[in-house]
Order: structure tokens, then C-alpha cells, then sequence
């Protein structure tokens, strides 16, 4: 399984007893809805192993108490601490409306409701404190702040987002 083909679930944040249950801390608003998993992909090195689960159970919050097959020990359990999981994007569930995976906008149109056409979502920023649609506007970078109130649609139908942005942003990027 490659990375490209999953998305982050968590990381594996601490042990839990002696014999070598660990914990993972969710990435997810919605963590019962993986209370219930057969397997996970865990990040060994530059691979993506699958892992079998023995036993599962939700805790505080966003955590998930697990023992592993072959994890049989705190020795077992160290060997994995700090590492990412993952599960394959057909795990993610379905969203509808203006919600939408930073992944699956990629390469998305994004046009605005009174300058039209944009360009091309090449990918997201979310490294600042507010995400960024990175727009290639004809070979020009165009940086749309993801404000809720912007983003008109997500029309996924015809790949396209519509956004109403503020009069002069997109020409801070257009009219240098």
C-alpha cells in the first residue's frame, strides 16, 4: 500500500499495559467511527505495513485503545511508538455540501462568482494559520484563503469550485 493511496488516521502515542497494548491518538472529529477496524496500515521506515487488531476499544475522546497481532510485549510496543497510521481513502467517509478532503480537490477548477474563471487547484497550504487554495492561474500562483464564507460550492460533478472572494484579492496575485 502506498501513502498516496491512504490518509493519516493517527500516531501511536503510548503504551497501555504490559502486554503491548498501545494507544493512538486519532486525527478525526468522529473517532467511533473507527471502533470497529480489522487492520491499519502502520508507517515502518519508508513502508506502509498492515497490522492486524486483535482487540479495539474507544477511549477518552480521540483515542483508541489496541493490541495488535504479534505485538506481544512493552518491548514489541516500543518498537512502535511515535509512528504514524493510516488507512486507505476508501475508509474516509463520504462528505456532501461546501465540506470536502484537501485531497480530493486536487486539480479542481476554481472560478469566482464575479471574475470567473480562476484556474486549477494544484494543492492546499495548510502549514499558515488559515488553509490556502494554491490556484495555478495561467502559470501564476494564486493563493485563496479556505474561508467558510468564500466558498460558494463544491461542485463535484464537474470538478469545479466556486468561491466569492473579496473585490482586489485575486488581483494581488494577477496584476503584479
Amino acid at each position: 500500500m502506498r501513502k498516496e493511496d491512504c490518509f493519516y488516521l493517527g500516531k501511536i502515542v503510548r503504551k497501555h499495559s504490559f502486554k503491548g497494548e498501545v494507544v493512538i491518538k486519532l486525527d478525526t472529529d468522529e473517532p467511533e467511527l473507527y471502533q470497529n477496524l480489522e487492520s491499519v496500515f502502520v508507517a515502518l521506515g519508508n513502508n506502509l505495513v498492515p497490522f492486524f487488531i486483535e482487540t479495539i476499544s474507544l477511549q477518552k475522546g480521540n483515542q483508541l485503545r489496541i493490541r495488535f497481532e504479534d505485538v506481544e510485549n512493552e518491548a514489541d510496543a516500543d518498537a512502535i511508538l511515535g509512528v504514524e497510521v493510516y488507512l486507505p481513502l476508501k475508509f474516509l467517509p463520504k462528505l456532501t455540501g461546501n465540506k470536502f478532503y484537501f485531497h480530493e480537490i486536487i486539480d479542481f477548477d476554481i472560478e469566482d462568482v464575479n471574475l470567473g474563471y480562476i484556474g486549477v487547484i494544484t494543492g492546499v497550504n495548510d502549514a499558515s494559520a488559515q488553509p490556502l487554495f494554491e490556484v495555478n492561474a495561467n502559470g501564476t500562483d494564486v493563493f485563496i484563503p479556505m474561508i467558510d464564507h468564500f466558498i460558494k460550492k463544491v461542485d463535484r460533478e464537474n470538478n469545479k469550485i466556486i468561491v466569492e472572494t473579496p473585490e482586489g484579492l485575486i488581483d494581488l496575485f494577477l496584476n503584479e
